[in-house]
């Protein structure tokens, strides 16, 4: 079954960046990586787990939180997607997880075990 793995996450100080990235395998035949929406989604404590952003065919969604700041990209060669995040705020830390959807309808999410990113002066 599919496996994502995030890495990256960290402790810095507001203003700086960080890069996140979720490495997928164990593909099912017909269904390599390219056709699930990759998605990031983050946790704080006491909080509901929201999306950050979700690829696209032209780039990204994003909430309107990280909107300037983040960036999801996907490397489809290497079976992974990213968060590039920037200037980073307090309000920021939190568990950051990746989420691989299958783009026909129906099929079952797949989560991540998830990257703590800690934004702290």
């Amino acid at each position: 079954q599919l496996q994502l793995v995030e890495s990256g996450g960290g402790l810095l100080q507001p203003g700086g960046s960080l890069r996140l990235s979720c490495a997928a395998s164990g593909f099912s035949f017909g269904f390599p990586f390219s056709s699930y929406a990759m998605s990031w989604y983050r946790q704080a404590p006491g909080k509901e787990r929201e999306l950050v952003a979700t690829t696209t065919r032209t780039g990204g969604i994003y909430a309107d939180s990280v909107k300037g700041r983040f960036t999801i990209s996907r490397d489809n060669a290497k079976n992974t997607v990213y968060l590039q995040m920037d200037k980073l705020k307090p309000e920021d830390t939190a568990v950051y997880y990746c989420k691989a959807d299958p783009l026909i309808p129906g099929g079952r999410g797949y989560w991540g075990q998830g990257t703590q990113v800690t934004v702290s002066s």
